[in-house]
């Protein structure tokens, strides 16, 4: 049985992706510092599968916790997701986010090559390519383009990083999977996304004003020139997006490769409140405010290479997202 090590595993979407991986019969052993996430997600983690993965609670930025994890675990491969990802936060706090993502990162890899563990899949964004024109974005665009935050520059970089780790290891194998809008919860109802603070993105801003946490949604800007003059987005349910992680491990190979992760289609922030509404049965306080600094009008996945090369597409929609969202909210 592979044994599969996941940063940042009790998160939103290392803990969709720890469940994907106990199904399909992989061991799970998660490394976590509990900063955005809660122990207890362990928990649902079992109640799901049946099966308790080994936690560590270790900072990757901390080297010495985190080789020793290595030394004393026979690893087989590891999912990266461990990081800072609030975009706003990053923009007020640039040097929390290179110190963590980043320096988080390299001690990650200088530990897996000391104990020669050679397989990585790295959860990167489509942050990386920046703010392009272009409405459809693809593997073969430039990254590193007019990137808007701190966040997305991490990500750019931490990309880097792993190629030149990989040219200067040429056993080293790594996936990257650039993904979009990250959207629902497992269907079981037990995990899903559950921010600290105030969120930035908008199905998580959706959730806390349907719960009254928020008083009310505001709409950045109904003056784009899209279809209904909201930004357009890729949503891709979490667990989609998990399952393409699985793919993605099954099929690694020599060298870096990279993939997007989307439906490949684009849903306006309108079309999103309004499914969720007519799925709820209940209206949101909301209004229509100025737009924000960085946001383009509409931008969403090609993910037809990953189709091709890793059989993977995704098969849930928004609808079924928001019915496993309102599921997970009865929960919580």
């Amino acid at each position: 049985m592979k044994r599969v090590l996941v940063t940042g595993g009790t998160g939103y979407i290392g803990s969709h992706t720890a469940v994907e991986l106990i199904r399909a019969g992989y061991e799970v052993l998660i490394l976590d510092n509990l900063f955005n996430s809660k122990i207890t997600v362990l928990d649902k983690i079992e109640k799901i599968t049946g099966v308790r993965p080994k936690f560590f609670k270790v900072d990757l930025k901390n080297y010495m916790e985190t080789e020793k994890v290595f030394a004393e675990n026979e690893i087989d491969s590891v999912i990266h997701f461990a990081g800072l990802k609030a975009v706003g936060e990053s923009v007020e706090k640039p040097l929390d986010y290179y110190e963590n993502n980043i320096g988080g990162t390299v001690n990650l890899l200088k530990a897996m090559i000391e104990t020669q563990v050679f397989e990585l899949v790295f959860s990167s964004s489509a942050a990386v390519y920046g703010e392009q024109a272009t409405p459809v974005y693809n593997e073969e665009m430039a990254t590193g383009v007019n990137i808007s935050s701190p966040y997305g520059w991490t990500k750019a970089m931490i990309e880097q990083i792993i190629k030149d780790t990989a040219k200067a290891n040429p056993q080293f194998k790594a996936t990257i999977l650039r993904y979009f809008n990250p959207i629902g919860a497992d269907k079981s109802g037990l995990i899903g996304e559950d921010p600290n603070g105030r969120p930035n993105n908008l199905m998580p801003i959706v959730m806390k004003v349907y719960r009254g946490e928020i008083p009310e949604l505001v709409i950045y800007g109904d003056d784009y020139p899209t279809e209904d003059g909201s930004c357009v987005r890729d949503y891709i349910h979490v667990t989609d997006l998990s399952k393409g992680h699985l793919r993605a491990l099954e099929k690694i190979k020599e060298g870096v490769s990279v993939y997007n992760l989307g439906s490949g289609k684009g849903t306006s922030v309108f079309q999103i409140i309004q499914a969720f509404e007519e799925i709820s049965g209940k209206e949101l306080p909301k209004k229509v405010g100025t737009r924000r600094a960085g946001d383009l009008p509409e931008f969403y996945a090609d993910p037809s290479l990953a189709e091709r090369e890793l059989g993977w597409k995704a098969k849930l929609g928004v609808k079924d997202a928001i019915l496993d969202t309102l599921r997970y909210l009865e929960n919580l």
